[in-house]
């Protein structure tokens, strides 16, 4: 068996305010391994009743609403990863090829996305929490984890 290389890194962001160690270990692989990292966030969609609710109290708004959504949090994805670049490598980088915004299920959607891309490594963070004695990994990695066909590296992360 090859011992695997990486050379498309797909990190994968809930966006939460502590989720800054799992990016670091996306920086720290993709430097080692000279890859490209894809940062991805899926946003739930609206859903029907969402969407009713949207449309009786503010019609003219309704229909670009989510689209406008999508482009706020790209643009929040953008700032965050220039923030990252200043406060932590001190100087801009070039490791991050793509920033993404998709709207699904989040397994379901990293899963596609990784094969879509073809990367090698889907990176992302976790909460845990701890019930019974035993620690509980998120619903998202841990669905993740089970129907993806590449390697997860599952990077606990503040609660």
């Amino acid at each position: 068996m090859k011992i695997p290389t990486f050379k498309t890194i797909l990190y994968a962001t809930d966006l939460g305010k502590k989720m800054r160690p799992a990016f670091r270990h996306a920086i720290s692989l993709a430097q080692q391994y000279q890859a490209k990292i894809i940062m991805l966030h899926v946003a739930e969609p609206i859903g029907n009743t969402g969407m009713a609710v949207l449309e009786l109290y503010v019609p003219d708004m309704s229909d670009d609403f989510e689209q406008e959504e999508l482009r706020g949090i790209l643009s929040q994805m953008e700032k965050r990863l220039e923030d990252f670049y200043t406060e932590e490598l001190g100087k801009d980088s070039d490791l991050v090829s793509d920033v993404a915004v998709v709207t699904g299920r989040p397994a379901e959607e990293i899963k596609k996305y990784a094969a879509t891309h073809d990367v090698d490594l889907i990176v992302m963070g976790t909460h845990t929490s701890s019930s019974f004695g035993s620690s509980l990994l998120g619903s998202t990695a841990r669905k993740l984890i089970n129907i993806s066909d590449r390697p997860v590296l599952v990077v606990p992360v503040g609660k």
